[in-house]
């Protein structure tokens, strides 16, 4: 079909001669799959023009969010985005640059979708973190609700000890941190990064424990109140609104880190390490469960790259861990155990995923359709990301000197 498209056509058929996939444009032409693959359609100029602002997923992100690009099939094309490369020489990257200018005839590049963040402030900032967490978990409550468990848990659940449904694996985990961190009857924990309450109700109903959690999320502890009122357990359990930086003195048995300490990053997890190590009492134990990036790198990596930055977790970094495990020796803490659940998180991925399909018209109604489209791509790229081992998930046990260090003495005992 002749048209302003063809040589944009043209240029991917002779710069593209592996396509696991078809592109259907705008004006009905089609490129069609050298071998079996997804379809991509292209509904108006201004997908392409995401792209070309910002090549790479940003773009195809901000495209697809926008809802002017469309798949058949949201899971078959992440998994070949992560299968397959365009090895492209400098030459044919011009031409199809040319092609899709002229193609696309914009006067100027589209808006980024409104679900797009950019916080201001200091990177790390305790205003700026408030601000990046409650972007996140601020969609609203009822949202989360379509899609997690009865508890609320917003974590890696537990299936390769035989659980067969998302509330048994939840539940399986809450237990497995709880027994990591031997908790017993009248013992205090500190739970970071508490969400709706799920682990501090686990921990006080079923071990016997008071714990104090935080979150930056006012919505996450308005419904996590309302939980554990209801269960019975305001006498031994609180939720507050507070920053990790702001414990103060006080101090506990156990400290748990659950899905945290990816939004501290690279140039504050000596400090966090630090906090917890502050607060928790000699011989306590801390558990550190966080998204850790597998291949070695200098420094953090987003959870998602840019795309996952602006839109689900911004400011959040993946470190090694070997990162991780260096900040808490730095603090005086001793490595005790770890444990890579980064296949139980794929799984657990999948119920999430599958939970929001089956309530897309009310997930739309609550979180609007750019929010859903963020979330439904966020949750397959996040299982595709540990199912390909790019990312793991590791529980991190550690725990405090039960004597004072020689440099905190002053000299060690003779």
């Amino acid at each position: 079909m002749p048209g302003p498209t063809q040589p944009l056509r043209e240029a991917i058929v002779g710069c593209l001669p592996d396509r696991p996939f078809s592109i259907e444009l705008w004006d009905g032409s089609e490129i069609p799959a050298t071998r079996a693959g997804p379809v991509v359609r292209l509904r108006t100029p201004d997908a392409l023009g995401h792209i070309l602002r910002a090549p790479g997923e940003l773009g195809i992100g901000r495209a697809y969010v926008s809802g002017l690009l469309e798949v058949d099939d949201l899971d078959s094309t992440l998994g070949l985005l992560g299968r397959w490369r365009a090895d492209l020489s400098a030459a044919q990257k011009a031409r199809l640059l040319a092609a899709a200018l002229r193609a696309t005839r914009l006067g100027r590049p589209p808006r980024p979708p409104v679900a797009e963040l950019q916080p201001a402030r200091r990177r790390h900032s305790k205003q700026r973190d408030a601000v990046a967490v409650r972007h996140h978990y601020e969609v609203s409550n009822e949202f989360f609700a379509l899609f997690l468990d009865e508890s609320m848990t917003y974590s890696c659940a537990l299936f390769s000890t035989g659980a067969e449904t998302l509330e048994e694996a939840q539940a399986a985990k809450l237990d497995l941190i709880c027994r990591k961190l031997d908790l017993r009857p009248g013992q205090r924990l500190l739970d970071i990064g508490c969400g709706w309450g799920s682990l501090a109700i686990h921990a006080a109903r079923d071990h016997g424990a008071s714990v104090l959690g935080i979150t930056l999320s006012p919505a996450q502890v308005e419904l996590g109140r309302e939980r554990v009122d209801a269960a019975g357990l305001a006498d031994r359990v609180e939720l507050r609104v507070a920053d990790y930086r702001d414990l103060g003195d006080d101090s506990f048995d156990a400290v748990a880190s659950i899905g945290m300490a990816e939004h501290v990053g690279e140039a504050q997890i000596d400090a966090y390490a630090a906090a917890v190590a502050r607060v928790l009492r000699p011989g306590g134990r801390a558990l550190n469960h966080a998204i850790a990036h597998v291949p070695a790198q200098p420094r953090g990596a987003h959870i998602g790259g840019p795309f996952s930055d602006r839109y689900v977790f911004p400011d959040s970094e993946v470190l090694n861990l070997s990162r991780m495990q260096l900040a808490f020796e730095r603090a005086g803490m001793e490595t005790l155990h770890v444990d890579n659940l980064h296949l139980d998180y794929a799984e657990t991925l999948r119920h999430w995923a599958r939970r929001l399909d089956e309530h897309l018209d009310e997930a739309e109604r609550l979180a609007g359709a750019e929010r859903l489209r963020v979330w439904r791509l966020y949750l397959r790229a996040a299982r595709n990301s540990f199912e390909t081992g790019q990312n793991g998930v590791y529980q991190l046990l550690c725990s405090a000197p039960l004597t004072l260090r020689p440099n905190e003495a002053g000299s060690p005992p003779a």
